[in-house]
């Protein structure tokens, strides 16, 4: 694959997670653009979602994308999804990411010119966030995302939540999109040895930047901040494999270090009464934010160690190769 221009990373995360002859369909679609590398396909059952992540010289992502989306609206209703991921629509959330020779003013533009075209050829409407939002409100994604896919005819309507492409009129069968353009981030997910999804909840809202609601002696609600500015979380239930995951995106890696998220986590799970089993790794990661503390004789090495301290092999076998962004780029 030889590239001359801006090249640009798709995170397009698709709400389908379970169909695997319909997931095919997805990556062919991404696979039928010239100049573009898919490179990992990340289905999730719990979740009913899989993150699609491709690569290339950005209008050939920008194509890319598209054609992606025109083969969910095709294969995905809305009206029967069911998974236990915050999701609005069957292509749920696409950012651009730019990697070399492109910035997110480059990426946002991407983002607008999706938006307006998926609107055009499917009549589903489009949300723009972080760096292509049109307001302060709407970078947030868990903000636009509120309320989710059962909240959309009232969302819709609502003068602060219209949508930037679209009417107030919503289309049940695609959902809504929320297309954007963002730095890289991190989606990883930390699995604790119980089925009590309060206290993932409870780890998770210590963990993340954003904090918790607590009740003073006198009865005030406030907020407290939580350990780690660089951090979303939340918690939910892995019904397939019985455990609980705090599940989080790590939005500023460069402050952020997984290695004392995992292990804070390990020290609150404890508090908690269960434990920190391991962790999963959703796409794929720029290798520096892998590098454990330490010398080490060779970068396999490294990498290995990395598996192992955060039990990166705990649900599935983990093949470092495969999940470091620079190696998949070769």
């Amino acid at each position: 694959m030889s590239i001359t221009g801006p090249i640009v990373e798709c995170v397009a995360n698709v709400s389908e997670g379970r169909r695997k002859e319909e997931l095919e369909a997805l990556a062919e679609a991404i696979r039928s653009v010239q100049q573009v590398k898919l490179l990992h396909v990340d289905p999730g059952y719990d979740a009913n979602r899989t993150v699609f992540t491709f690569a290339g010289e950005g209008e050939a992502v920008l194509e890319a994308a598209f054609q992606l989306f025109a083969r969910s609206v095709e294969l995905i209703d809305m009206r029967h999804h069911q998974g236990n991921h915050p999701r609005m629509g069957a292509v749920d959330v696409c950012p651009f990411v730019p990697l070399a020779g492109a910035d997110l003013d480059y990426c946002a533009e991407l983002a607008r010119r999706l938006g307006r075209r998926v609107w055009e050829a499917f009549a589903m409407p489009v949300y723009l966030y972080e760096a292509a939002a049109t307001a302060p409100h709407r970078r947030n994604l868990a903000e636009v995302r509120r309320g989710e896919y059962e909240g959309l005819a009232i969302k819709m309507q609502q003068a602060e939540w219209l949508v930037d492409y679209g009417t107030k009129s919503w289309n049940p069968g695609t959902g809504t999109a929320i297309i954007g353009a963002r730095p890289f981030l991190i989606a990883w997910n930390i699995n604790l040895s119980t089925s009590e999804v309060s206290i993932a909840k409870e780890i998770a809202a210590r963990l993340r930047g954003s904090g918790r609601m607590v009740t003073d002696s006198r009865g005030n609600k406030q907020r407290v901040a939580g350990e780690f500015p660089g951090l979303k979380a939340i918690g939910w239930e892995l019904e397939k494999h019985g455990i609980c995951q705090v599940s989080t995106n790590v939005v500023d890696p460069e402050t952020t270090s997984l290695f004392a998220v995992f292990e804070r986590c390990r020290e609150l799970a404890v508090e908690y009464g269960t434990s920190v089993t391991g962790s999963e790794l959703i796409g794929l990661v720029p290798e520096r934010y892998l590098l454990p503390p330490g010398d080490f004789d060779s970068r396999d090495q490294a990498m290995k160690t990395a598996v192992s301290l955060l039990g990166l092999d705990d649900l599935e076998t983990f093949n470092w190769q495969e999940r470091v962004l620079e190696e998949r780029l070769k």
